[in-house]
């Protein structure tokens, strides 16, 4: 570690304190320890007349002011021999001078030799001074470094990372799979560079652009590549920066932050995760923070001190737009809200063609298979995906990356890590039924996703797995697509059902049942799908200010919630008779799958549709 003062100081504080408490504790008694200690041997005071008496003392010392007596003796009972030995004597004891004087026995006061005094003054005031010397060294020593005040006294500034050209490494052609953003910002950073084209028609330059979008999508990577692209000022911070412990800081540190931006303006500020300080004022259990709402405050009313063109931007991401305060998102403040949503099979093909330009790829993987197996990845986990098949590439000594690693990668990704294979039993059977049960009405279905791999490998905590291949497009599902999702997450336990009793039916399905439950209910209060009619009945978004669960208290009666429930028993109940006459009339051919399944481990989605196509008789999809 290089060698500072300010290093040295900073172990010495403790060293300090620690010497001072064990001087005051052990050493300066030791050293206050009168020179009384000089024998050993001990007498009671009774016994030492009795010596005056016999005529066996020959001298006595008296210390500590009349309290300790240090005679020398010699008696029958210390060998016969000259001993010096210590008396303890009483506090008011009148006849033992006119004993020693009659017996004519040497007597001798010592003074006690007061050394307190010193020793208070060396542990009351050296060690104080020393620590007060030392933390105005620091001080100093912190002002020196950094030209200001000090660490100590710089906590109200901001903390934002400035750079003055923004050498962020990054531009627009780094960026894929977010098309519509991009072009967003394209405008922007041509703004910024040539201003003329817009003020010559009287436009006026937005305040701020709000990225919104789930986590992973590239909002991050986004903003460096404004700042990389326009080439202006770029200041970077998080909205977590902005509150610390301290009274004020916040609106502090956000004064500060557009100081030093008006100073550098043509610029950009990027606010990362805003919503930390962002949020609805006034809100919550015990209501809202004070200090977070006056950063906030702060944050809107530099906002609103922009005039017209003054070059400056702010851009902010965020996962949790519903929280923000609305006079956050207000025309005039971010003027622009971006959405940044997961890439679609073109996105996430050109994510790949980036994150694949530093790896070391097999000519035979093609990308576009990968783009089309991996369906509501992010940009961050496509890019996880390529670095996690690069890690098991290298640990299996390979020098590319084959579609074998890519599969394992995405399977861990997806499930987890693969665990322990099965051992041949009635569980791996009872196991293999259960996966099958799902695959076969999965497979029978028209309405339902095609099987992509049934396996027997363990990955987390699943014993088995089966995987289906969703669509493309999951924002608007049919009725019927519901209820066969409902069917197939009910495959498993009814092949436990059908094949083994009810009375060796597992736990195995208790997630599977989860699942079931939630999409019956939510076709019945929300998706207006029952008998009860078009209404909905819950609402998607609960109180994000609110525990979970805790501010889900239903805005209908009781008689309403009893239908409620009627109407869900009889959604599972239809689910569940149709899921097994399914298992039923294709008992057979399940059989053969589960022998196969049982043998190989893993199935693939194809090999799967084949083997259905050429044993069974009823057709491919019901």
């Amino acid at each position: 570690m290089k060698f500072s003062w300010k290093n040295l100081l900073l172990w010495s504080l403790p060293i300090i304190v620690i010497s001072f408490f064990l001087w005051q504790g052990i050493f300066a008694p030791i050293a206050n320890e009168n020179k009384t200690n000089l024998t050993n041997s001990r007498m009671t005071y009774g016994r030492f007349l009795e010596y005056i008496e016999m005529g066996w003392v020959k001298k006595v010392d008296i210390y500590d002011n009349g309290h300790t007596a240090i005679i020398e003796a010699i008696g029958p009972e210390i060998g016969n021999r000259m001993q010096k030995i210590r008396v303890e004597l009483p506090a008011s004891a009148p006849e033992l001078i006119t004993k020693l004087k009659k017996n004519h026995i040497d007597l001798d006061a010592r003074p006690t030799k007061n050394n307190t005094a010193l020793w208070s003054l060396l542990g009351n005031l050296f060690f104080p001074l020393l620590l007060v010397t030392s933390l105005t060294l620091l001080f100093r020593r912190s002002k020196n470094s950094t030209g200001g005040p000090g660490q100590a006294m710089s906590f109200g500034k901001s903390k934002a990372l400035f750079q003055i050209e923004a050498k962020t490494g990054i531009i627009f052609d780094d960026v894929a799979g977010i098309d519509e953003a991009k072009e967003e910002f394209e405008e922007i950073v041509t703004f910024l560079k040539k201003p003329e084209y817009f003020t010559a028609v009287g436009a006026k330059i937005p305040k701020g652009v709000l990225l919104i979008g789930p986590p992973g999508t590239g909002k991050t990577l986004l903003a460096k590549a404004i700042a990389g692209e326009a080439n202006v000022p770029f200041f970077s911070i998080s909205g977590s920066e902005f509150v610390e412990m301290f009274v004020g800081v916040g609106a502090s540190r956000v004064r500060d932050l557009f100081k030093k931006a008006k100073e550098n303006a043509p610029c950009i500020i990027f606010i990362d995760e805003i919503d930390a300080v962002g949020r609805q004022r006034g809100t919550g259990i015990g209501g809202g923070n004070d200090e977070r709402e006056q950063t906030l405050n702060q944050l809107l009313t530099e906002m609103d001190g922009f005039e017209g063109n003054t070059g400056i931007i702010v851009v902010a991401a965020t996962n949790r737009a519903d929280i923000l305060d609305s006079a956050l998102l207000r025309p005039g403040r971010f003027d622009r809200q971006v959405n940044v949503d997961i890439p679609d099979f073109k996105g996430r093909l050109n994510i790949l063609n980036v994150h694949s330009k530093n790896k070391k790829i097999d000519a035979n993987v093609s990308l576009s298979i990968i783009a089309r197996r991996t369906p509501g990845f992010s940009g961050a986990d496509l890019a996880n995906l390529l670095n996690e098949a690069a890690i098991l590439t290298a640990r299996e000594r390979k020098n590319q990356i084959t579609l074998k690693e890519i599969d394992k990668a995405i399977d861990r990704i997806i499930a987890g890590m693969e665990g322990t294979a099965l051992i041949d039993s009635k569980s791996k059977r009872l196991i293999a039924y259960h996966e099958i049960g799902h695959a076969i009405v999965g497979t029978l279905l028209k309405d339902h996703e095609n099987v992509q791999k049934v396996t027997l490998i363990p990955r987390g905590q699943a014993r088995g797995l089966t995987w289906f291949t969703p669509s493309e497009d999951q924002s608007l599902i049919s009725r019927s697509q519901i209820k066969a999702r409902i069917m197939g997450a009910l495959g498993g336990r009814a092949a436990e059902e059908i094949v083994f009793g009810e009375s060796e039916i597992t736990t195995g399905a208790s997630n599977d049942l989860q699942q079931v439950t939630s999409m019956a209910r939510q076709m019945v209060t929300r998706f207006g799908m029952s008998t009860i009619g078009p209404m909905s009945l819950e609402n998607e978004d609960s109180n994000p200010f609110l525990g979970r669960g805790m501010g889900n208290n239903n805005e209908y009666s009781d008689e309403i919630a009893i239908k409620v429930d009627t109407q869900i028993k009889l959604i599972v109940d239809e689910c569940h008779k149709r899921t097994r006459d399914i298992i039923k009339s294709n008992r057979v051919i399940i059989d053969k799958l589960v022998d196969l399944l049982i043998e190989k481990e893993t199935i693939d989605g194809n090999e799967f549709a084949n083997i259905i196509t050429q044993y069974t008789k009823i057709p491919h999809k019901i």
